[in-house]
């Protein structure tokens, strides 16, 4: 799902303490949605699990509205290294 490239790349910004950037919140709410979608796979009546993925997925929805709307580009290019589709915004 995510690129090597861009993980490397995130891990640098990572040991640069970068860690409040827009994009690397996203790459980490991407990764925790993955790991909680395989987690429900497994245990489908984990309604806690649920809610707590339904939560990250606003907060990723909404760091994505921002972000498209500051900048665009920077936006595309996030949208298409996580290959995660586009979103529509209002």
């Amino acid at each position: 799902m995510v690129k090597n490239s861009f993980i490397s790349v995130i891990s640098q910004k990572e040991n640069e303490e970068n860690r409040g950037s827009v994009e690397f919140q996203v790459f980490s709410f991407t990764t925790k949605i993955s790991r909680l979608t395989s987690h429900l796979e497994l245990h489908k009546k984990d309604y806690s699990s649920q809610r707590g993925l339904r939560k990250i997925l606003g907060k990723r929805q909404r760091l994505l509205a921002y972000l498209s709307k500051k900048n665009r580009g920077r936006y595309k290019e996030l949208i298409h290294e996580l290959d995660i589709r586009e979103i529509k915004t209002r």
